[in-house]
This record gives structure tokens, C-alpha cells and sequence, in this order.
């Protein structure tokens, strides 16, 4: 660490920005990224520093904050780069994160927060080329739902899956990449929620941490935000917000007529259980691979997800049955 901490002072020294500037430490994400902030007082940058063994797409994001600046939204831009050692030099959009804003709704502001987080989406979802991202494939979703069972269960709860488990899971995430695979594929930030999305008091929302975007569902990114593992929503907000968001797509003509509420509903439910069952395998590595234990309180609200969504679906409620009593449980 030390000698990384080095090379990118060495670095920085280069940077115009950096002449009578001091150097801070701000949040680390679950990452192998640090991030610093650049300040001479009157003005100051964001210093991204991305070891490119751990963080290999340092270039891939300086390629979408242009597009996404491009599309009209509000990304980081690139002052300086060092793409080899894995060093960006990024203009600074504040630190006023949307998830403290939401959890306290001062003045109603909460709707006002999720309605710009919805249009600047849908003008991702249209206006942003997918033609050279990865697809978001049956091997990519499976890949991310296995999480959980390995993880989870089998490295945090030391309960590996049994074969009536195993067949379980297996049934459950087929049904859930075939309804992802239907959706319209379309550009998929794939972590929009509210601790990367920042207020601007200009142009809202700042949106950071994009370099893992890939083509898929329509409907990801959209549950990312309404059922995000840091903050809950009452169901029935959710579903106005989601079937407003099937108005706009339908508008866009990124979303066929056809489509009528009851399939969008279907479709973001299931996509939800696929990032859920995802997430929480995530949080459970963050601990036990990465030394990161502040995911784990996060948890129990991911499991409840699967549990309230599962119930509302014939197909899921052995999932919802098997995650409510052997698995969210265990967290209680």
C-alpha cells in the first residue's frame, strides 16, 4: 500500500491541479478503488486511484463518462488519466450522496430525488450505445446468482447446499434468466442506486461507478434504484414508480405497447430476485474475501426481498419459503 500510495503521489506531482492542493481521503466503495479529494481551497478534483491487477477498467470508464457526458448526463469528467498505473484525475460532483437525502425525506424531497434518478435512466436506456458492452447472457446472470450459494451459504452460514437445495436454486435461476433474456436489452449502469448517484445543485444526478455496464434488461437497472439493499420502499410506491417508468420506456419507444403492466411488474419482480440472490452473495464475500463486515447488516433487507417477492409468485414461493426459514433466519 505504501508504495502504491507513492506512485500516485509521483503522479499527482505531475498534475497542474495538485501545485498547493492537499490530498483527503473520502468513502472507500466495495472496491478495490480508492478515492481522494483534491482541494487547494478555493476549488478542488477527484482522484481515482484503481490498481489495475484488482480494477482492470479504468478505460472503460473514461470511454462511457464521455458518452454518458454526451448523452447529457451528469458523469465525472476526465482532467487527467494514467490508464497503465490505473490514476484518473476527475472533476468533483460534491459529496452529497442521494442515500442519506432519501432516508431523511426532509421537505418531501425524497420524490423529487427518485424522479431525476428515473429520467436521467431512461435517457441512459435510450441514448446510450451498447453495441460494444458485454452482454448480459445466461452465463453472466448465473455466474452472479451462484454467489449466493457459495458465499452465502456455503462460506458464511457453513451450510453448503444439499441436492434437493441445489435443484432448487438450479429451477429457480432458470426461470430468472429466461425472463431477463425476453426483456428489451438496453444499456445497464448495473449498480444505479443511492450511494452512486449524487444531488447537483445544477444538473441531478451525478452518476458514478459505471465502469461494469454491460447490454441487458431493461428492468435492472430500474430495481437497482426502487429496491435498493440500503433503503426500503413501500411496495406500493414501488409499483406506481415502476409502472410510470413502463409509461416512459413505452414513450421512448425503447418498450413495445404490448407490454402491459402485469409483464413489466413480472419482469422487475424477477430481475429483482436475480440481483437479490446476487447481492447477497456479494455482501457475504465483501466480508470474508475482502475484510469489509459493515455489508453484512445490509443483508437481512436483501433476504426479505426475495421472501415479500417470491410470495407474490406461484413459481418463487419455494424459493420465498427455503430463503425465510432456513436463511433470513439465521440473521435473526
Amino acid at each position: 500500500m505504501k508504495e502504491r500510495q507513492q506512485q500516485l503521489d509521483t503522479w499527482l506531482n505531475q498534475q497542474a491541479q495538485s501545485q498547493g492542493a492537499s490530498l483527503q481521503a473520502i468513502t472507500n466503495d466495495a472496491s478495490f478503488r480508492r478515492y481522494f479529494r483534491l482541494s487547494n481551497g478555493k476549488q478542488s478534483w477527484i482522484v481515482m486511484d484503481a490498481p489495475p491487477a484488482h480494477e482492470p477498467k479504468t478505460g472503460l470508464f473514461v470511454e462511457l463518462a464521455e458518452q454518458l457526458q454526451n448523452a447529457g448526463l451528469n458523469a465525472p469528467k476526465i482532467l487527467a488519466q494514467d490508464i497503465e498505473q490505473g490514476f484518473l484525475l476527475l472533476t468533483d460532483l460534491g459529496s452529497q450522496l442521494y442515500l442519506p437525502l432519501l432516508q431523511q425525506d426532509k421537505n418531501g424531497q425524497r420524490q423529487d430525488l427518485y424522479r431525476d434518478a428515473l429520467s436521467a435512466l431512461i435517457a441512459m436506456q435510450v441514448c446510450m450505445p451498447t453495441a460494444d458492452l458485454p452482454a448480459y447472457d445466461t452465463a453472466l446472470l448465473q455466474q452472479e446468482m451462484d454467489l449466493f450459494p457459495d458465499w452465502l451459504l456455503a462460506k458464511h452460514l457453513k451450510r453448503p447446499a444439499e441436492a434437493s437445495t441445489q435443484a432448487l436454486l438450479k429451477n429457480t435461476c432458470d426461470l430468472l434468466c429466461a425472463s431477463a433474456l425476453e426483456q428489451p436489452q438496453v444499456f445497464v449502469h448495473r449498480d444505479y442506486h443511492s450511494r452512486n448517484l449524487l444531488q447537483h445543485s445544477q444538473h441531478s444526478p451525478g452518476i458514478l461507478d459505471f465502469q461494469d455496464a454491460v447490454r441487458g434488461a431493461i428492468t435492472y437497472d430500474l430495481v437497482s434504484l426502487l429496491r435498493d439493499a440500503y433503503i426500503q420502499l413501500p411496495r406500493a410506491d414501488i409499483e406506481r414508480k415502476v409502472l410510470g417508468y413502463r409509461e416512459l420506456a413505452q414513450q421512448s419507444g425503447i418498450l413495445a405497447e404490448t407490454v402491459d403492466e402485469a409483464q413489466f411488474l413480472r419482469w422487475f419482480d424477477w430481475m429483482g430476485l436475480q440481483r437479490h440472490l446476487k447481492v447477497a452473495g456479494i455482501f457475504a464475500r465483501l466480508y470474508h474475501r475482502d475484510g469489509k463486515p459493515a455489508y453484512l447488516d445490509n443483508i437481512p433487507l436483501v433476504l426479505e426481498y426475495i421472501v415479500e417477492v417470491g410470495a407474490h409468485y406461484d413459481e418463487m414461493q419455494d424459493l420465498a419459503d427455503f430463503v425465510k426459514m432456513q436463511v433470513l433466519a439465521a440473521f435473526h
